[in-house]
């Protein structure tokens, strides 16, 4: 924060020098066509010349203000209830910014690389999705309509030069739309359908960036991880210009898919903890430790089969995976699987976004808006052995007696072959035929998954029951 303030001071002071009256300035994010969070308190800021008095008009309510000497400017308004009328916001001082077509409602921030960036306009060029259960949305640009679903798209090298003209955010069609991160959209349009309320989407990603830009250097310093291990990968890079400018406008939650720059890294636990790290400073940042965060496993790709300076394998990528499930084990965090979503392993950017954006409304329809619904696949829970059978519970898992492929079963040689599962009862019931005294269980171990593990239409997270990160992660 320190960086925009030293900014916006010196451009403040630029404009003084340069003009006889200098005039209010707003944030990029503050602008006509926004929506605002509802229930909970808002911040409105911006500059002006130093000792300005400023004036607030919203909703019925008026604040007011008088800017600091570095000519910055914050009032805060009373937690609104939802709002699908268009509203307008005055802003007065020197001079007059009239903001409209406001509304109350819900508001997210969806950041990450290339899978989050994905913009709404490929969909015209794919080819036609074999997994056809799954839909295609191919003119959803054409038709989307809704103005109830607006869309803020931060690019990184003006987010943090103050607003002019004062219409950054648009309604989710046309243009602005085809620009955008499918992902954040296809949520945007269940949340929207589901609840009845307004939705905000703000889309802050960058293709092929690793989880190190996003964080703070301040964020590493504190982190107990890597108080004494210097992070390479530009730490802050994005965060400063494309995440913390944001921080003061209030949001419901995050959602975040990234990872396969990371995963070219080979890296596994020191992911987990650089994504935990992610995690606390932007809730830290946004001062709210509650913060939904949502998070996609990266998709099937055959890792193997590149050629790099780090040599890659066929566990590396199930090792990531594993590495992104330990995050579960923060608070309010849940990861959608996407095993099921690619049609060729050797695309790393597949093309079905519709489903995952669908997929993450779902954990945010059960979990932060408190819907009955289904809104998982299996998440592996624990394993016993008896005789020749590995007995697995799972959390998300309904009754169903039907045969599951994609299990392998290890005995005491530590050697994993296919196994027969089945869903008895409530539980995964795992043997091999002649093997005896099994020790371990795997699912959809493999960078080419093709396991039928799935729970009411939703796929089962990868995993093994010999997880070496389980207790070498601490989630506090």
């Amino acid at each position: 924060m320190k960086y925009l303030f030293k900014y916006f001071g010196f451009l403040f002071l630029f404009c003084i020098t340069t003009t006889a009256d200098a005039k209010i300035l707003l944030p990029q994010i503050l602008s006509s066509n926004m929506v605002l969070q509802r229930d909970k308190t808002l911040n409105i800021w911006g500059f002006a010349s130093p000792g300005e008095k400023i004036s607030v008009s919203f909703a019925g309510q008026v604040r007011k203000a008088t800017t600091n000497q570095s000519g910055h400017w914050t009032v805060e308004l009373s937690p609104l209830k939802t709002s699908w009328k268009p509203q307008s916001m005055i802003i007065s001082g020197s001079n007059q910014i009239t903001l409209s077509n406001i509304l109350v409602g819900e508001v997210w921030v969806c950041s990450g690389q290339s899978n989050m960036e994905y913009a709404m306009r490929k969909l015209v060029k794919i080819p036609k999705p074999k997994k056809e259960h799954l839909g295609f949305p191919l003119d959803e640009v054409a038709k989307a309509k809704n103005d109830q679903i607006r869309i803020f798209l931060v690019n990184r090298k003006t987010l943090i030069k103050p607003d002019s003209i004062h219409k950054s955010w648009s309604i989710a069609q046309d243009s602005a739309l085809r620009a955008f991160s499918a992902v954040g959209y296809f949520f945007a349009k269940e949340i929207q359908q589901k609840l009845g309320v307004p939705v905000g989407m703000i889309s802050a990603a960058v293709p092929g960036s690793a989880i190190e830009p996003w964080i703070s250097n301040e964020a590493f310093k504190t982190a107990d991880e890597f108080k004494k291990e210097k992070v390479g990968n530009d730490p802050g890079k994005f965060y400063i210009p494309m995440i913390e400018p944001l921080t003061q406008f209030k949001i419901r939650g995050f959602l975040w898919y990234q990872g396969e720059t990371n995963c070219f890294l080979n890296e596994t636990l020191s992911y987990s903890n650089k994504m935990k790290t992610l995690i606390n400073s932007w809730r830290k940042a946004w001062k709210d430790g509650d913060l939904p965060f949502y998070y996609v496993q990266i998709a099937p790709f055959n890792y193997s089969k590149t050629k790099g300076k780090v040599i890659l394998t066929e566990d590396t990528e199930p090792l990531f995976w594993e590495a992104q499930t330990q995050l579960l084990r923060l608070p309010n965090t849940g990861m959608v699987s996407t095993n099921d979503l690619t049609d060729s392993n050797d695309d790393l950017h597949p093309t079905y976004k519709w489903e995952v954006g669908r997929r993450l409304a779902l954990w945010a329809l059960a979990k932060t808006y408190n819907q009955q619904i289904n809104y998982s696949g299996p998440i592996y829970k624990s394993a016993s052995f008896k005789g020749d059978e590995a007995i697995l519970t799972f959390e998300h898992l309904k009754n169903n007696s039907t045969a599951i492929t994609g299990f392998t079963i290890a005995g005491q040689d530590g050697k994993f072959i296919p196994a027969v599962a089945k869903n008895i009862n409530g539980k995964v019931v795992v043997s091999a035929g002649g093997l005896k005294n099994p020790t371990a269980v795997r699912y959809n171990w493999t960078e080419n998954p093709t396991g039928t593990f799935f729970s009411q239409g939703l796929p089962a997270l990868p995993f093994r029951t010999d997880n070496a990160l389980t207790n070498q992660f601490k989630p506090n």
